[in-house]
């Protein structure tokens, strides 16, 4: 099992800026395939940004060229660096690690989430 556990989400002003941190278990983070995704209230939880083992990274429409993912695989660790934040950023950001063996199988784990509130 991998745990997850999320960190630095708080009250931010529209423009702020914020940094989440997912600090995860296990001596095999590197091979996981990492993400953070998000749900705000009355809505279903959507994709944000993926950074995979090899460090390739995407980026759902509206959070590109604001947020940026990374990793540092030294202390198992993955941040969302969330910049020029509206108000329709406000949502339970969760952490996601990911391992696919192809052709299907699958492992997942998902943290408990941060909140993060944008507003004046």
């Amino acid at each position: 099992q991998v745990q997850l556990v999320e960190s630095g989400g708080g009250l931010v002003q529209p423009g702020g800026s914020l940094r989440l941190s997912c600090a995860a278990s296990g001596r095999f983070f590197s091979i996981y395939n990492m993400g953070w995704y998000r749900q705000a209230p009355g809505k279903q939880r959507e994709l944000v940004a993926t950074i995979t083992s090899a460090e390739s990274t995407n980026y759902a429409d509206s959070m590109k060229g604001r947020f940026t993912i990374s990793r540092d695989n030294a202390q198992n660790t993955v941040y969302l660096q969330m910049n020029s934040l509206k108000p329709e950023d406000t949502a339970v950001y969760y952490c996601n690690a990911r391992r696919t063996v192809p052709p299907s199988l699958t492992y997942e784990y998902w943290g408990q989430g941060t909140q993060v509130t944008v507003s004046s």
